[in-house]
């Protein structure tokens, strides 16, 4: 696929002793890679004392051994892998996000979007307020942090705070003493938590990033709820449980999370298996093998052989070592990037009827030259089959898509889709069974079927915030 791109992923660990907690964090990331590929970044609080590290690049790139061990133990730490969808990417967008006030500190990583950041963003300007970046995940520190001057603890400010965000936040904030994670009421985002032998808390996106550390998972923060660690333990708040419908991002299990990760009790790799049988059910074709394009279609393609009896086979090798560190030529120089991230395996498809099984259909330039690697590899017949329904809408919660113009399926028909990227036949996933592949029955599939959980933001441009206020949409007034 192509023109999507994952949000962000956040990780949070409180100890109950002091320990080297930064490489902790470290690997907690790196798990969470896939995530976020823009920037990523570590704090750790030292009794207090704040002392962190973050930087554009992969977490390879910013933390080397020598800016780990610079990192000194502590008790806590959080951790972030951005890709904006919010905000431009420079170091001043890096997360997480410090705020020093006069009742303390606190640092904030955030996955998601919020609905309603312009106008938030707009008033508090309005108010004097002083933004130092331009991504949204400011605005929820900035509030946060009004709400402490008057709330009895940190927990009360985040509750203040949730009355007045909208839209999707999986957050973890860290105090002097205290880490507390905190999912929106309508649980657009993953969180969950574990534990691990030595009594350590861990808060991350995903369970995969629980098992980096050895933590056993215990379970998946709610929608709405507010989880505190601290020395008294785990403390739950729910008094934003069940203020509205659960609906988790139902794109989680078709593409943005890792197989190996659990998310609300519901495998992610069994999700997308189910998506596999559910095309093999919906559109039937001989053919001699079944072949998906890494990473999130093979177990979509796993599914659909097994249901259809037609074998799986490896048909491309992917080239791991790609980062963002890669240089694309100059216009010039005309070298299909594809090409370079994957190699068609001429054994599995030369001289046969080939079904390709990928998470979704952006605007098409990719699908098109993957299956013309098939073409050129031998294969005989291509027919794609999608594990997501066609894209059609925006996305205001996450997913790095702000607008319908270079959506393919809003332009096109299936079939016309199909004769566009040179398949011999193509299937989406129907979206009547979306809820059959993802195992639940509430979930936000806003960008297949335009029906929108929460308001619709004012202003949905990502660059919305590098304005100058004066050449800014008015605010809306309703």
């Amino acid at each position: 696929m192509s023109g999507l791109h994952e949000e962000c992923g956040v990780f949070g660990l409180f100890s109950p002793k002091r320990q080297e907690v930064g490489p902790m964090a470290y690997y907690g990331l790196y798990a969470l890679q896939h995530r976020g590929q823009e920037s990523c970044g570590i704090v750790v609080c030292d009794d207090g004392v704040f002392h962190s590290r973050k930087d554009l690049g992969l977490v390879s790139e910013v933390f080397s051994g020598e800016s780990l061990e610079r990192l000194p133990a502590g008790r806590m730490a959080i951790g972030h892998v951005r890709y904006g969808t919010t905000g431009g990417s420079s170091r001043a967008n890096c997360q997480p996000i410090q705020v020093n006030h006069h009742k303390g500190k606190l640092a904030l990583a955030h996955n998601g979007n919020l609905s309603n950041a312009f106008r938030l963003r707009l008033e508090l300007e309005e108010k004097g307020a002083i933004f130092h970046t331009t991504s949204d995940t400011e605005t929820i520190a900035y509030i946060i942090t009004r709400e402490r001057l008057t709330a009895g603890s940190i927990e009360e400010a985040v509750s203040r705070a949730m009355d007045t965000l909208e839209g999707a936040y999986s957050v973890v904030l860290m105090s002097a003493t205290k880490l507390i994670a905190v999912r929106d009421p309508h649980g657009f985002r993953p969180l969950c938590y574990g534990k691990m032998e030595d009594g350590t808390y861990v808060v991350a996106s995903e369970s995969c990033a629980l098992q980096s550390v050895g933590a056993a998972m215990e379970r998946d923060i709610e929608p709405g709820e507010i989880l505190v660690f601290s020395d008294r333990g785990v403390e739950s708040h729910r008094e934003h449980c069940g203020k509205t419908a659960a609906t988790p991002c139902v794109f989680e299990h078709i593409y943005f999370a890792r197989s190996d990760s659990v998310i609300d009790g519901v495998s992610v790799q069994a999700a997308r298996m189910r998506a596999g049988e559910i095309l093999a059910r919906t559109y039937p074709v001989d053919a001699d093998v079944v072949v998906g394009v890494p990473d999130s279609g093979l177990d979509a393609a796993l599914g659909y052989s097994r249901a259809s009896g037609i074998p799986y086979g490896i048909g491309f090798l992917k080239n791991k070592y790609i980062g963002r560190t890669f240089i694309s030529p100059g216009q010039d120089v005309r070298v299909n990037q594809v090409r370079i991230k994957l190699s068609p395996i001429r054994q599995t498809v030369e001289g046969r009827r080939v079904i390709l099984i990928d998470d979704s259909i952006v605007r098409g330039n990719t699908s098109a030259r993957t299956v013309s690697l098939l073409r050129e590899a031998g294969a005989k017949e291509v027919h794609m089959r999608v594990s997501a329904p066609p894209f059609l809408y925006p996305c205001y919660y996450g997913t790095d898509v702000d607008s319908q113009d270079f959506l393919i399926a809003c332009h096109h028909t299936v079939a016309e889709i199909g004769e566009m990227i040179g398949v011999d036949s193509l299937g989406y996933l129907p979206l009547e069974d979306l809820g059959e592949m993802c195992g639940c029955g509430s979930y936000c599939a806003a960008c297949f079927d335009g029906k929108y959980p929460t308001s619709v933001p004012e202003d949905t441009r990502k660059d919305r915030f590098e304005a100058p206020l004066s050449q800014r949409p008015p605010k809306n007034k309703e």
